[in-house]
C-alpha cells in the first residue's frame, strides 16, 4: 500500500468526488458548515502581518465562496486568482465573485482596483486559501507539494479540514448496529503537521475547535451531511440500500437527540485550523552545484536585502 495515502479513503471514490460538480437543490452552492468555518479563518488572517500581494482560492465553490467577497475586501486591489478542478464550478465561482454589474461600476467609479483573474497553474501568489478540502484528499502529500508549488517563496498556506472527532455520535451509533463506518477516518492536526513540513513547509501552526450542530429531523441531518461530502471509506457499504434500511436508518438517528439541546439530534464536528510557510529552498552544498538563472539571481537578490 502507498504509505502516503490514508488508509482508509478509496481513490476511486475520492477521484469520482473531485470530477463530480457539487451542487445543493440543482444549483452550484456551498455547505453551510464550510461557509461558517471560512469566515472563522477569515478572522484569523489578522495574525499574518505580512500582506499580500497576489492570493488564490483553491476550490472556492466546495470551501466556501461567500468568504471570497470578505477576502477582497480585506486585501483591495491584490491581484487574485481561483483554482477548481471541475471547469463548471470554476465559472460559477468566477461569475459569483465578479458580483452584478452595478456593483463592477461602483467598485470602478471608486476607483477601487478590481480582482484580476489569473490561470491559477500560470502564477505563483503569497497567499493559498484552501478550506475544508484537505480530509477529502487521497493523496495528501500531492495536494500540499500542489501548494507549495503555487507559492511564492515565504509565502502564506491558509487551510482548514476535518479532524478526527468529527461525526464521533454517528460513527458509535453505526458501530453499535454492526453496519459498515458512515464516514472515512479524519487525520489528526499534528499528523498533517508532520506532512507539511515533509512536503517543504516551514513553521506550521496548528489549531483545533469543536463546532456542535443540531438538527431538528433525521431527514435534515442526512441531507446537510450529504452537502458536506461523501463517505470515501473503501468499507462503506457497497451497493444500494432500500426504503426498509433508509426507515430504519431514520428511527436509530432519533437516538442522537440531546435533551440539553430541545430534543434536537447532535452532531460534533473538529475543526482544524492550520498556516505555515513556504521558505527559501535550502541549497545543498557539494563539490560540484548546479543552479538555474532563476535560482542564481534569488540567492543574489536576497543577499542584497
Amino acid at each position: 500500500m502507498n504509505d502516503t495515502r490514508p488508509p482508509t479513503i478509496d481513490p476511486a471514490a475520492a477521484s469520482r468526488w473531485r470530477q463530480r460538480p457539487h451542487t445543493i437543490d440543482g444549483r452550484f452552492a456551498s455547505a453551510w458548515l464550510h461557509e461558517e468555518v471560512a469566515r472563522r479563518m477569515e478572522d484569523r488572517l489578522s495574525w499574518i502581518v505580512r500582506q499580500p500581494r497576489s492570493w488564490l482560492h483553491w476550490e472556492p465553490v466546495r470551501g466556501g465562496l461567500s468568504v471570497h467577497e470578505q477576502l477582497v475586501r480585506r486585501y483591495p486591489g491584490v491581484p487574485a486568482s481561483m483554482h477548481a478542478a471541475v471547469p463548471e464550478e470554476a465559472a460559477w465561482a468566477r461569475r459569483v465573485a465578479r458580483g452584478p454589474w452595478w456593483r463592477r461600476w461602483a467598485t470602478w467609479f471608486r476607483s477601487a482596483a478590481p480582482t484580476v483573474w489569473m490561470p491559477a497553474q500560470d502564477q505563483t501568489v503569497d497567499l493559498l486559501w484552501a478550506n475544508m478540502s484537505l480530509h477529502m484528499a487521497d493523496e495528501p502529500l500531492a495536494l500540499m507539494r500542489a501548494w507549495h508549488a503555487a507559492l511564492n517563496v515565504d509565502g502564506v498556506l491558509m487551510f482548514s479540514c476535518l479532524g478526527p472527532d468529527t461525526l464521533r455520535e454517528l460513527r458509535e451509533l453505526y458501530a453499535g448496529l454492526g453496519w459498515q463506518p458512515p464516514t472515512h477516518e479524519y487525520t489528526d492536526m499534528h499528523d498533517w503537521g508532520d506532512m507539511l513540513v515533509a512536503t517543504g513547509f516551514a513553521e506550521p501552526v496548528m489549531d483545533m475547535e469543536r463546532i456542535v450542530l443540531t438538527f431538528d429531523s433525521p431527514e435534515r441531518l442526512l441531507r446537510e451531511l450529504r452537502e458536506l461530502g461523501r463517505n470515501l471509506h473503501p468499507e462503506r457499504f457497497p451497493g444500494l440500500r432500500g426504503k426498509g434500511w433508509r426507515k430504519r436508518l431514520l428511527a436509530d438517528l432519533a437516538r442522537l437527540a440531546d435533551p440539553a439541546h430541545g430534543g434536537r439530534l447532535r452532531l460534533t464536528f473538529e475543526i482544524i485550523y492550520g498556516h505555515a510557510l513556504k521558505p527559501e529552498r535550502r541549497l545543498a552544498v557539494t563539490p560540484e552545484m548546479r543552479l538555474s538563472v532563476d535560482e542564481l539571481r534569488s540567492q543574489l537578490q536576497r543577499r542584497r536585502d
